[in-house]
């Protein structure tokens, strides 16, 4: 059953502290978002943080990628007469 009283500003300290927690603010997250139990606020709050999360990871991969052949453009020739020297 889902609660749906308002969380007070403790119960909302304890949850961003939690979150700030390498790992297991990823597995809170889930927790939250999921469970049937979770309050309706924080269910809700969760499930936007793991779109962010999303989000975030699509960038970073979209960044890399740029990054990595930025790099290859620019150093491409250098790196590949050094694998012809050996």
């Amino acid at each position: 059953m889902i609660e749906n009283k308002s969380m007070s500003v403790g119960d909302w300290i304890i949850t961003m502290i939690l979150t700030a927690i390498p790992f297991v603010g990823i597995i809170m997250l889930f927790v939250w978002a999921f469970h049937s139990g979770t309050n309706l606020s924080k269910k809700n709050w969760a499930k936007a943080g793991l779109i962010f999360y999303a989000i975030g990871v699509i960038l970073s991969i979209f960044f890399f990628a740029a990054m990595t052949r930025i790099f290859f453009i620019v150093y491409g020739e250098y790196i590949q007469d050094l694998i012809n020297m050996a």
